[in-house]
C-alpha cells in the first residue's frame, strides 16, 4: 500500500455526542413549542400574543406566513418570559440602561419622549380648534408632562429627549385664543419630590392628579378640595405597569395603587360605561377586580372605552366633557366633586363622528386631557373636526 494514501481519520465522538445532545435539544425545544398550550394574551407584558399564521398559497409567496411562523415562535417558545427577564439583567450589566423605547434608571422606569411629527401634531391642532368654533362651551386644554420631563436629570448622559415645556408651549400657542391652556406642566414640577409618577407604569399617581385638578381650579372656576380633607386609601402595592411589561426589568419596587375619596366619598350617583356593544351601569368609579390582574391601572373607572358618563351628587354643578387619554381615569374622580355629570370620550375608540355619540352642546365645558407622549402619536384626534 502507499505510503503517500492518506490514513483514516478516527471518529471525534465526543463531537458526535455534541452534536447529537445539542440536535435533540432543538428537536425536543420545537416540540415543546408547538405542543404545549398556548396562551392568548401575555398578563405580564399586557399585550396580545400572536396566533398562528393562517396557511394559503398568497400567504407563502408574499412571505407573510414564514413571518407569521417567526412571530408566532417568538411569542410562545418555552421557557420565553425567564429568557426575557435573563436577557434584561445582562443588558442592564453590561450598561445599557434603555429597552423598547423606556429608560431604565436606578429607581424608576420613564418612557422615551423625543421629537414629535409636528405636521401631525399641526392636524390635532386644527381640528381641536376647528372643534371649538363649531360649540358654545367653552374649551380648556391640559397637556401633561411624562416623568421624563419632571425626572430629565436622572436620565442616561445624552438620552434624547423632548422638551415637553416648549412643546407644550407650542400647542398653548397655536391654539384659538378662546381655548384656555392649563399649566399642568408646574403643578408637577412643583411635586417633583414627591410620589407623583409611578415607577414602573406610564401614567401619573393619584396624587399627580390631584395637582393638576388642584392648579386647574382657579382657571375652570371651581373651587379644589382641599388636599387634606381627602381619605386616602392604600388599594395595592404590587403594581407593576406598562413600562415594566415593555421591559420586563425587576429593579424597581412595585407602585403603590391610591384611592382619594373626598369629604362625600366617591360623590357619584352612577357610572355608565358604553362600550360600544351596550351600556353597562355601576355605582363606583372604581372596578377593584383588576387590582387581582396586571392591569391594576384600569381599576380607575375600567379599561379605555368609547364613553363613560358620570353623574354626581352635585345636582347643581356643571356637566364636563372630557376628551382624553387614560390620564384622565385617575384625574375625574376629583372632577366628581365639583360637576354633576362628568362625560369622558376617547377618540381612539370612537369610529364615527364624535356626533354620533355625544352631544358637545350638552355640556358648559369641555376639557381636552392629554399626556405629550399620546398627544403627540394619537393620529384619532384630527377626527374631532368632523
Amino acid at each position: 500500500m502507499s505510503e503517500n494514501k492518506k490514513k483514516k481519520r478516527p471518529l471525534d465522538v465526543k463531537a458526535i455526542i455534541n452534536s447529537a445532545v445539542f440536535f435533540g435539544f432543538i428537536v425536543i425545544f420545537g416540540i415543546l413549542t408547538l405542543v404545549m398550550p398556548k396562551e392568548k394574551k401575555s398578563e405580564l407584558e399586557n399585550r396580545n400574543l400572536a396566533d398562528f399564521p393562517k396557511f394559503s398559497f398568497d400567504n407563502v409567496m408574499n412571505c407573510k406566513f414564514m413571518n407569521g411562523i417567526e412571530t408566532y415562535i417568538s411569542d410562545h417558545f418555552v421557557g420565553r418570559v425567564p429568557y426575557l427577564k435573563l436577557k434584561g439583567a445582562s443588558e442592564r450589566f453590561i450598561g445599557r440602561s434603555e429597552r423598547n423605547d423606556v429608560y431604565i434608571t436606578g429607581e424608576r422606569m420613564m418612557l422615551k419622549v423625543t421629537d414629535p411629527d409636528y405636521a401631525s401634531v399641526d392636524k390635532s391642532i386644527d381640528a381641536i380648534n376647528i372643534f371649538n368654533d363649531g360649540i358654545d362651551a367653552q374649551v380648556y386644554m391640559m397637556l401633561v408632562p411624562t416623568s421624563a420631563a419632571i425626572y430629565s436629570d436622572q436620565l442616561p448622559k445624552n438620552a434624547p429627549n423632548l422638551d415637553q415645556q416648549s412643546f407644550i408651549d407650542y400647542v398653548y400657542g397655536k391654539l384659538d385664543s378662546d381655548i384656555v391652556g392649563i399649566d399642568a406642566y408646574s403643578a408637577m414640577k412643583s411635586g417633583a419630590n414627591e410620589y407623583i409618577y409611578y415607577r414602573t407604569d406610564h401614567h401619573w399617581t393619584s396624587l399627580g392628579a390631584y395637582l393638576a385638578y388642584n392648579a386647574a381650579g382657579k382657571k375652570m372656576g371651581y373651587s379644589p378640595l382641599a388636599r387634606d380633607s381627602f381619605d386616602i386609601q392604600h388599594a395595592s402595592d404590587s403594581f407593576l405597569g406598562t413600562l415594566y411589561s415593555k421591559t420586563l426589568y425587576d429593579g424597581c419596587e412595585p407602585d403603590v395603587i391610591d384611592y382619594w375619596f373626598g369629604e362625600n366619598g366617591e360623590n357619584i350617583v352612577s357610572m355608565e360605561v358604553n362600550t360600544g356593544n351596550g351600556i353597562d351601569t355601576y355605582d363606583s368609579l372604581y372596578m377593584r377586580e383588576y387590582l387581582d390582574k396586571k392591569d391594576k391601572y384600569a381599576s380607575f373607572t375600567g379599561t379605555n372605552q368609547p364613553l363613560i358618563t358620570i353623574k354626581t351628587k352635585c345636582e347643581d354643578g356643571p356637566k364636563i366633557l372630557v376628551v382624553k387619554d387614560s390620564y384622565a381615569h385617575s384625574y375625574v374622580p376629583f372632577l366628581a366633586n365639583n360637576y354633576s355629570e362628568i362625560t369622558m370620550l376617547d377618540m381612539r375608540y370612537v369610529q364615527t363622528s364624535y356626533k354620533n355619540v355625544v352631544d358637545p352642546e350638552n355640556f358648559d365645558q369641555v376639557l381636552i386631557l392629554y399626556n405629550v407622549s399620546t398627544f403627540m402619536t394619537d393620529s384619532n384626534i384630527p377626527k374631532l373636526k368632523y
